[in-house]
């Protein structure tokens, strides 16, 4: 892939991106329940990098292992009338032991970019921009993760969610033969170098997969590759979109691919040096850009 121009927009992205990561997967480190001082931390950083831009931070409360634990929401709000909004979110924790640079540093740090991008630009429809606690073991896929808290607190409200847009893991590239592993069978349809972002939903959310792809390859000359498979292949549900597939929504993950591209998923090795940023910038001025079109009805 040709490197990424580094125009003066992009290198102030490059470098915010490249802040938000080190802080937390540095500075903090490791965050979960099991290290609750720096999980608050996390939610503290992220929590003052949107109100010094002027959000309302909006913090959705629960505990959890006699620990307050809180999802951020702030809206960026749009300029028609109406309820129909896009979501767009992030986990900030981390499993047991990693430093989580990738995982998931790279789709918060993203999510607070892409909202500073989504505001400036003033989306048609509203978009929510959220980061949710507790999405790694034990609570993945349990009542007490962050996400499911939030999307059954989101339907019985009536929320109104066009698409939930989950941010996992956006920040590993590589352009050797080889470095892309796929799930059973699907290595004869997509290609073997993991230099690409990868779209996936469950089959009942491919409409929405599908325009969000479109839009995104409209606005971004940045690879992509799509794919709406049953909820039940590996990898497909192993992120936050999966709790709102339960609660009746439409959902993509959009993801470098973890571990079947990242050789240091889940382990101490996460770490910031190992990410791409000019990548992970190019990658998040497209998405932002895509939101804004899915915002319209494009």
């Amino acid at each position: 892939m040709d490197p990424i121009p580094l125009d003066p927009d992009t290198s102030f992205l490059v470098h915010a991106l490249e802040h938000h990561v080190r802080v937390l997967a540095e500075d903090i480190g490791e965050r979960n329940v099991f290290r609750p001082t720096a999980l608050r931390a996390a939610a503290e950083y992220i929590t003052g990098v949107w109100e010094d831009r002027g959000h309302n931070v909006v913090a959705q409360r629960y505990t959890v292992r006699d620990l307050e634990c809180a999802n951020l929401e702030i809206s960026v709000s749009g300029t028609a009338p109406g309820d129909e909004m896009v979501l767009v979110g992030a986990h900030y924790d981390t499993v047991y032991g990693s430093p989580g640079a990738d995982d998931n540093a790279s789709g918060v740090a993203a999510l607070l970019e892409m909202s500073r991008l989504l505001w400036a630009a003033k989306p048609v429809r509203t978009i929510r921009c959220v980061a949710f606690v507790n999405e790694e073991a034990p609570f993945f896929f349990l009542g007490d993760m962050g996400s499911l808290v939030y999307a059954r607190a989101a339907r019985a409200r009536g929320d109104q969610i066009r698409v939930m847009v989950s941010l996992e893991m956006l920040g590993f590239y590589r352009d050797e033969p080889g470095t892309q592993e796929y799930p059973p069978l699907l290595s004869r349809f997509y290609p073997d170098r993991g230099n690409f972002l990868a779209f996936v939903s469950n089959l009942h959310s491919r409409m929405q997969l599908r325009a969000l792809v479109n839009a995104f390859r409209r606005v971004s000359n940045f690879p992509a590759e799509a794919a709406a498979l049953p909820w039940w292949v590996p990898g497909v549900a192993l992120s936050d979109q999966s709790s709102f597939w339960r609660q009746g929504y439409a959902g993509v993950m959009v993801t470098d691919t973890a571990y079947l591209r990242n050789p240091y998923y889940h382990t101490r090795a996460d770490k910031p040096d190992t990410l791409d940023y000019r990548r992970l910038a190019a990658a998040t001025r497209g998405l932002a850009d895509a939101l804004l079109a899915l915002s319209s009805g494009a």
